[in-house]
């Protein structure tokens, strides 16, 4: 794993001969304009006069003179200290705002600083009192437009407020963007057609660039305005996979774009200078995106997280990304918990719960005595209350953390300086201590923590970041007793991320730091409150009318931390968790919880484990329509096979049950029991009764071996829809908004007859209900009603657990997955929405051209049938149709699939039911 805060390895530190300009040189919201071959003359006018060949930098704050021979520091000027500038005169004195061709600059001021002397990161060398630099063009010609241009930054620099100065460097900006353009010369293809223009600045940590956007029915490019670290950057749209919209500086401004699945650095990260031109770039991309790559969403992430097919530190990853924590901007950089909480043991002990931390638990009240003291000052406040006077993430907490790999960003950040040695990130232990008890310091951890890059812990750049007291200089970061390595101690901390008590645990902390407990009433309660500033939509900016309240606002927000986006605003889910080991030395967090070891006897994720079940799945898309009859007048509304595969039964809105032979292909019996639609069926175990509902509120009791209505239920006020059966239970759902639970069904002796039927429960809603499933135990029921409201019942209290408004049309059908932790259905919408039983929250809702009128599904994938009589096949965890199969002329209104998974047989609105075999 690289490191994440730049997206590339970060080496400048290291002694070598070439140094690089960085933008880290220039102050906070700077602007690195353009650059000057030149030379420094030293010693100007005197027998020691010399010649130092560099380059000058012009910035909106200050002037950089970067020598070509690293020995020699880097020097900055800070404008603001600048007494006199102009064209340097003749013998030797300066000569200021006169016309001459002299090729020479006349710096007079206050204040020097000098950087990375010998190309070695450390803090800044400051030199004060009156001096005087001249540095000599190589082009005679542009010293009056540069002097010039200085003369204009020197103003903007010494403006008394704070909010005139970023105004008038602004207009110089934007001034020198409209002098402009993108340089179509740089297209890849003179094929290529434009699109859209627009100026915008590319962000990376610390440092934000301008220049101009250009998008083509190919590329992205963004050409930077003074050509800084190349003159173009392009991406190819083919290769773009994800794309999200960002806060910037608290503004619907940012646009981030990856070109990788999984990774948390990305590719580009544009700031706009209107909402609307960056909701123009993300549509335009978004309409390419829909052809070729899967949008995921918050919940269909989770739902791949709790089936398994994402590991937690992946899970983590893109909740950030979501939530907009971004690699590129520290003051919203991604954010991961504390796992551990003993550092003191020789061996670590995954298997004891009391080795990690509580996660239902801000780290602001982990101690219960600190919390005491936090919550009597909370009481006491005037509103705005909250508790915790520092966040969990900033631009500093971040850097304390990765100072040995990101020095110069620390220095950006301090104004030159490291911090004072003591307060470094010396010791693992001393820092989660310091957490637990500090007054203010409630931080949490980074990505990095949980990678496999070991480089932020120790001091390989031999960086001199001081001595603390006791004399012991600042070097390798001290690891807890029970990691031998740098190397050991990651792998522990991944081996404790992806662990049992972690997995079993971690929707609390989500639900702290991205859930219903980020905010309000429930954030109260779970001593879970921080600055009103930190949270999203906490100050609106355009309504802060003085310019400098305005910047003061916004420095203060981004230097203290932002809270993340709120993703959920009910709790999370829990994991659907097998008792796995700790993840194999050789594991990365790249693996999926599918890779974990699972012990002997122990669950699975799935129920489904045989492997002829399996496969089947695994090939579903591979259906092949062998047989077709059109037996009934009208569409067929019900499909029920006998247990050895040789009768079907199909009943009809024509008001017909049908028995037709699958050895002799032929129809045997077609029996009406009343002149109104039939609306399903089903053939009880042995083989001997067919029940069938009706909408004439009646449910029939047919007898195969005897060829007769066996009996009646005249159970319901209004058209039965659907009925189920499991272990001598009938249940049946009504247009007459109940589903009842009945026993008394006819005895299994052929030709007997049974009127008694006892009631057991009666389910009352307040609409019509379309359809309803029974879980594998006959524990749970799911409804769905003309509403689009989709209800989860307990049968063991026959009590409503969940009642979710999926739909804004009909439920067309509704079922559990075969290990009862998700209710998959479709509707009237078109939407295929998955509910998490166990909380009742919506995780996954995917939208299709028409409502696909029945299913069926193993957890993962679902054979859907839809309105245009296609069978499409839903990768679920990609969230996408993978397949579609031709099917019937018209509407696909019923599917069944035998237990083996190994016959189909489908449907229709075209009064035909179909026959497939799977295609291995």
């Amino acid at each position: 794993m690289q490191v994440i805060i730049s997206g590339t390895s970060m080496t400048s530190g290291t002694r070598s001969a070439q140094r690089e300009f960085s933008l880290l040189l220039l102050n906070l919201e700077e602007y690195y304009f353009e650059q000057h071959t030149a030379n420094h003359i030293q010693h100007k006018g005197s027998p020691n006069e010399r010649k130092v060949r560099g380059s000058l930098k012009i910035c909106s704050k200050s002037v950089i003179f970067e020598p070509d021979a690293v020995s020699q520091p880097i020097i900055k000027i800070p404008l603001r200290d600048c007494i006199k500038i102009g064209q340097y005169g003749e013998n030797g004195t300066s000569r200021h705002f006169t016309k001459t061709k002299s090729a020479e600059i006349s710096l007079i001021f206050s204040q020097v600083y000098f950087i990375k002397e010998h190309n070695i990161v450390a803090p800044y060398k400051i030199e004060r009192g009156k001096m005087e630099y001249v540095f000599e063009l190589d082009v005679s010609g542009k010293v009056e437009d540069v002097v010039e241009t200085l003369l204009q930054l020197h103003r903007a620099s010494c403006l008394d407020k704070l909010g005139d100065q970023t105004a008038m460097i602004t207009a110089i900006l934007q001034s020198r963007l409209a002098r402009t353009s993108f340089d179509k010369n740089r297209f890849q293809n003179v094929s290529e057609k434009l699109h859209m223009e627009c100026k915008a600045e590319m962000v990376t940590p610390l440092v934000t660039n301008p220049g101009h956007v250009c998008i083509t029915d190919a590329n992205l490019y963004f050409q930077p305005l003074n050509g800084h670290p190349k003159p173009v950057v392009q991406i190819t749209l083919q290769d773009i996979r994800r794309i999200y919209k960002r806060r910037h500086g608290l503004m619907p401004l940012g646009l981030e774009v990856f070109c990788t699945e999984d990774d948390l650095c990305s590719d580009i990260y544009l700031k706009f200078y209107e909402p609307q031109e960056r909701d123009d770039l993300y549509y335009y991309i978004a309409t390419y995106l829909e052809h070729h790559v899967a949008e995921h969403t918050a919940e269909s992430y989770m739902l791949q997280w709790q089936r398994g097919h994402l590991s937690n530190y992946q899970y983590l990853l893109h909740l950030n990304n979501l939530a907009d924590r971004s690699c590129n901007d520290l003051s919203q950089y991604p954010v991961f918990p504390w796992i551990i909480n003993d550092y003191s043991s020789p061996v670590l002990d995954l298997s004891n719960p009391r080795t990690f931390r509580d996660l239902s638990k801000p780290v602001g009240a982990l101690n219960k005595e600190r919390l005491e003291r936090l919550l009597t000052r909370y009481q006491e406040m005037p509103e705005p209350k909250f508790m915790y006077g520092s966040h969990y993430s900033s631009p500093g907490y971040v850097l304390f953390y990765l100072v040995r790999i990101a020095p110069e960003y620390m220095l950006c950040l301090q104004n030159g300086r490291f911090d004072n040695a003591d307060r470094m990130f010396n010791s693992i232990a001393e820092t989660w201590k310091n957490c637990l008890d500090g007054a203010t310091d409630f931080k949490e951890l980074i990505p990095e923590f949980y990678g496999d890059d070991t480089s932020f812990l120790v001091n390989s750049l031999k960086l001199d970041l001081g001595k603390r007291q006791g004399g012991k200089m600042v070097d390798d970061v001290d690891l807890p007793p029970w990691a031998s390595s740098p190397e050991d101690f990651l792998q522990k901390n991944r081996d404790g991320l992806e662990s049992s008590y972690v997995s079993e645990h971690l929707h609390e902390w989500i639900d702290l730091i991205f859930g219903y407990k980020q905010k309000g009433s429930n954030a109260v309660e779970a001593q879970n409150v921080f600055h009103p500033l930190t949270y999203e939509g906490g100050v609106d900016l355009n309504s802060i009318e003085d310019p400098d309240e305005k910047v003061a606002m916004l420095t203060q927000i981004l230097e203290f931390g932002q809270t993340p986006k709120q993703l959920f605003v009910t709790p999370h889910p829990r994991r659907i968790t097998p008792k796995f080991k700790s993840l194999p030395q050789t594991s990365s967090h790249n693996a999926s919880v599918e890779d974990f070891p699972v012990s002997p006897g122990e669950e699975s994720f799935e129920d489904l484990t045989e492997e002829s079940k399996s496969l089947a799945w695994m090939n579903i898309a591979k259906l092949q329509l062998y047989e077709q009859y059109k037996i009934h007048k009208d569409a067929v509304t019900g499909i029920a096979v006998s247990r050895n595969g040789s009768s079907i039964f199909t009943t009809s809105q024509d008001s017909t049950l049908k028995m037709f032979s699958k050895e002799s292909k032929m129809l045997q019996r077609s029996i009406s029991f009343s002149n109104m639609a039939l609306s399903s069926c089903l053939v009880l175990p042995g083989d001997a009764t067919v029940i069938s509902s009706s909408w004439d509120n009646n449910i029939y009791f047919y007898s195969i071996a005897f060829g007769r209505r066996q009996d009646t239920l005249a159970g319901h006020d209004d058209a039965v829809s659907k009925i189920c059966w499991h272990d001598n239970r009938l249940y049946s759902a009504s247009w007459d908004s109940t589903v009842k639970v009945w026993s008394g069904i006819p005895a299994e002796v052929p030709g007997t007859r049974r009127h008694h039927f006892d009631l057991l429960a009666e389910l009352e809603h307040d609409v019509s209900v379309d359809t309803i499933s029974l879980n594998a135990t006959s524990t749970l029921l799911v409804s769905g009603t003309k509403e689009g409201t989709v209800s989860i019942w307990d049968l063991t209290t026959a009590t409503m657990l969940h009642q979710i408004p999926c739909h804004s049309g009909t439920v067309c059908d509704a079922a559990f997955s075969p290990d009862s932790r998700h209710v998959l259905s479709t509707g009237g919408d078109g939407c295929l929405n998955v509910i998490d039983v166990q909380t009742g929250m919506l995780i996954s809702s995917l939208a299709s051209e028409g409502p696909q009128r029945c299913f069926i599904w193993d957890g993962n994938s679902v054979l859907s049938g839809s309105q245009s009589g296609e069978l499409l096949v839903w990768d679920l965890l990609a969230a996408k149709i993978s397949e579609r199969i031709q099917g019937h002329t018209g509407p696909v209104t019923c599917i069944w699939m035998n237990e083996q998974c190994s016959s189909l047989i489908t449907g229709g609105d075209d009064r035909q039911i179909m026959f497939w075999k799977l295609q291995y």
